[in-house]
């Protein structure tokens, strides 16, 4: 399997310290701020940004986790999911939610992840926050924040690998 990588552990830290910024100029600061990561690598680039917030803020935004398993509009046809624990130990009803995630392609993944927001409380407003925009949209969803726009065909997959899980950092595109 021929790979093309994208962006390096350097690149990867660079942009998620970019996203960190726009999130911080667009809201004026942290103040209303929540981050909450779709499971699985959102949440480790979610608690990325979190950590970059303290150290120009000087706090650290409530955190959550998302799984969004049983909002998937696909779930009858998965043979056994496998559903994760969901853990918002915070109340988002008029809160600014970042919603991060690695991959946009579709926009379902964040459909649900809305969906399931939703279902917690009604926040102030719902900001994404993405590591990579594919494109290739199957529904009126768009980033408010992306690390990098990078169309790839349908043949064409786009892995974000993180060190906590993966043991490399990188982000790199593959034939499927």
């Amino acid at each position: 399997m021929k790979k093309k990588v994208i962006l390096d552990k350097k690149a990867v830290d660079r942009t998620i310290t970019r996203i960190t910024h726009e999130i911080l100029e667009k809201n004026g600061g942290s103040g209303s701020l929540s981050l909450i990561g779709i499971r699985t690598r959102g949440v480790y680039l979610a608690n990325r940004i979190q950590d970059k917030i303290k150290s120009v803020e000087g706090m650290k935004p409530p955190f959550g986790v998302l799984d969004i398993t049983m909002y998937r509009d696909d779930i009858s046809k998965l043979r056994s999911p496998e559903v994760k624990k969901t853990e918002i130990p915070f109340d988002v009803n008029n809160m600014t939610v970042v919603l991060v995630d690695d991959v946009l392609h579709t926009g379902r993944t964040i459909r649900a992840a809305i969906d399931a927001i939703m279902d917690l409380g009604r926040p102030k407003k719902i900001q994404l926050a993405v590591l990579v925009d594919r494109g290739e949209r199957e529904l009126p969803i768009h980033p408010d924040y992306a690390g990098i726009i990078c169309p790839v065909s349908e043949h064409h997959e786009v892995l974000v690998r993180m060190s906590e899980i993966d043991g490399k950092e990188e982000v790199v595109i593959v034939k499927t």
